[in-house]
């Protein structure tokens, strides 16, 4: 669960990133290195015992002392050859190889004692286990050091070449066995080289780019934020990119001696993954908007992947264009509030009127929810827009996670429902509406872990608004939508503090970078623990009520690059014709490597 959050009651609150890992992660180096030692002696076992004396020199020489030097070597001539290889990486790639070649070991040693005449002896054997070595070591060094099989083929080589002079030193080999290692490394290095390209073919052919070279930029921006590796996953994905106008809508609730209170919602989608682009937009938008706006909240706006913007440029148009309209909004709107309504029990969307604003949030649940098409919404604000209400923050609430299901796309019958409910909710907000003071709160919870937990840097943030004749509470929570069902306990936990409440995510796609991916809130932290920290949290959020001024504004912020149309779909189709030729051409040119290593075995005994 990790440690207990903690709390603050007002302004900002920054934390560094807790990063996962996007693939998977190699135990510690001292663990690593003990395997490989047991490794070394299960291989040496099957090759030379009950031979005792070539037992302790094949585990020593053969097998432990090459594993160990490649696990040391590799790392300093990968960057010497422009790769990048931690040592990590390394001893688990060293332990990988041994592990490949101990079940190949003990078939053939079985077979040599079950058959002694029909099967080459165990020197043969030796040369045999050389291929798949490399051959592995080729894949692995050519995808996460540097993609180039020229640069890459002499440190693939260089353990596997140790090792097959240890074993004939061990016990000298006769001219066909020597030469049969020649041709089996060399079948070894052609069928790498052929999974590879095949591999590959699916983004060159979509994307123009190798999808093998993006694996190292991909390491280095999930595990370190490096900046190279940021910039090289920048230029593949503006390749594609188109200009689009988005705009940025503010709500600011200034507060007499306090800090404000800043909702800030641009019409942009915080992905694609990590802190790519607007990934992790809810902090970045935050921290750009700095110390004087208070506590920001950055609730999920109708919007899709198309809508991702592709590189930290873009992001500092739409973050400066918001810290513009933050700087501008002067004068207060009258005071005047209602309650968060909904018209009917089955309305997709409940609305508050703010001030001269309209606050509508729309969700499916109890049934799932995802994405609001940017159209859908469009086309909302100007039906509104035409009735007379310009003034218009419509939040997609993001709350009730089954895979693949929920979006809203444009021209569908929940799109039309959606439309529907949320002109409903605005008149019925609006109906509901009264003049008087507004009181505003807010709190933030931190200390979350994105691996732990489930949320990100931003934590759990709660506005809390007393006006209208009541208190509405909104909780929004760092995260990548709320596992179907948690809605409704968190919410009646939070009717406990406030009279109508709603819990929303951001819809971060910073919490992408563990494994399993998609990461929903509530499939880590439990259901009893969420409800709690919101209830705590919106708690805070009421004891920091204070009478408050609302101003609102609109900026347009022209011609953003962003994913535009389709993009995510060639890609993720591309990704999933990569992975299906990986995982068909992997097992079959190692298959083939087998079968033609062992047709030379034969040819050569």
């Amino acid at each position: 669960m990790g440690p207990e959050p903690t709390e603050t009651v007002t302004g900002e609150a920054h934390r560094d990133v807790r990063r996962g890992h996007l693939l998977f992660r190699a135990p510690p180096p001292a663990v690593t290195v003990g395997l490989i030692v047991v490794a070394s002696a299960a291989l040496a076992a099957l090759l030379w015992l009950p031979d005792t004396p070539r037992f302790l020199e094949g585990f020593l020489f053969v097998f432990a002392i090459p594993s160990l030097l490649a696990a040391v070597v590799t790392p300093p001539l990968a960057r010497a050859l422009g790769g990048r290889f931690e040592f990590h990486r390394s001893a688990f790639l060293s332990l990988t190889v041994l592990l490949l070649q101990a079940p190949l070991a003990l078939v053939w040693r079985g077979a040599w004692q079950a058959w002694p005449t029909a099967v080459p002896d165990l020197v043969f054997l030796g040369v045999f286990l050389a291929g798949p070595a490399f051959w592995f070591r080729h894949l692995t060094l050519y995808g996460v050091s540097r993609s180039s099989h020229a640069r890459m083929v002499g440190i693939s080589l260089f353990p596997t070449a140790l090792y097959l002079v240890a074993l004939f030193a061990v016990r000298p080999p006769t001219a066909p066995e020597a030469l049969s290692a020649l041709v089996i490394l060399a079948l070894a290095f052609v069928y790498a080289v052929a999974l590879v390209r095949a591999a590959d073919r699916p983004l060159r052919r979509e994307f123009q780019t190798s999808g093998v070279a993006l694996i190292r930029p991909l390491l280095d921006h999930v595990a370190s934020r490096d900046p190279e590796a940021t910039r090289s996953l920048e230029e593949f994905f503006l390749k594609a990119a188109i200009p689009a106008d988005l705009s940025v809508r503010l709500l600011r609730f200034e507060r007499t001696g306090r800090p404000p209170v800043t909702v800030a919602l641009p019409t942009v989608h915080p992905g694609p993954f990590a802190a790519l682009g607007a990934s992790d937009l809810p902090r970045k938008l935050a921290e750009g908007l700095g110390p004087a706006s208070g506590t920001v909240l950055v609730p999920h706006t109708p919007s899709d992947h198309d809508l991702d913007l592709p590189s930290e440029s873009e992001v500092a148009r739409v973050v400066s264009a918001s810290r513009d309209l933050f700087a501008s909004l002067s004068s207060p709107a009258p005071s005047r509030a209602s309650p968060l309504v909904r018209p009917y029990p089955d309305s997709l969307a409940r609305a508050q009127v703010l001030g001269d604003a309209v606050f509508v949030a729309v969700s499916q649940a109890p049934a799932p929810t995802d994405d609001i098409a940017f159209s859908v919404a469009d086309r909302l604000v100007r039906d509104l827009t035409a009735d007379g209400v310009a003034k218009v923050v419509l939040v997609d609430a993001h709350n009730s996670y089954i895979e693949g299901k929920g979006d809203i796309v444009y021209g569908t019958p929940p799109a039309e429902k959606m439309i529907r409910d949320a002109k409903a909710a605005v008149r019925a907000a609006a109906a509901a509406a009264r003049d008087g003071p507004i009181e505003v709160g807010a709190a933030v919870r931190d200390g979350y872990s994105i691996g732990g937990d489930g949320i990100g840097p931003q934590g759990m943030r709660a506005l809390a608004i007393r006006g209208g004749g009541t208190t509405t509470g909104y909780v929004l929570i760092d995260g990548n939508n709320l596992v179907v069902g948690l809605r409704e306990p968190i919410v009646r936990s939070l009717e406990t503090v406030v009279d109508v409440a709603e819990v929303m995510t951001t819809d971060n796609h910073v919490v992408h970078e563990v494994d399993g991916g998609i990461n929903p809130v509530g499939e880590r932290r439990s259901v009893d623990a969420l409800a709690r920290d919101a209830h705590d949290v919106l708690a805070a959020a009421v004891a920091d009520l204070a009478p408050a001024e609302v101003r609102f504004g609109v900026r347009d912020v022209p011609s953003v690059k962003v994913l535009g149309p389709g993009h995510t779909a060639r890609l993720l189709t591309s990704l999933g014709d990569t992975l299906s030729m990986f995982t068909n051409m992997f097992p079959a040119t190692f298959l083939l490597l087998l079968t033609s290593s062992l047709v030379v075995t034969f040819v050569f005994r």
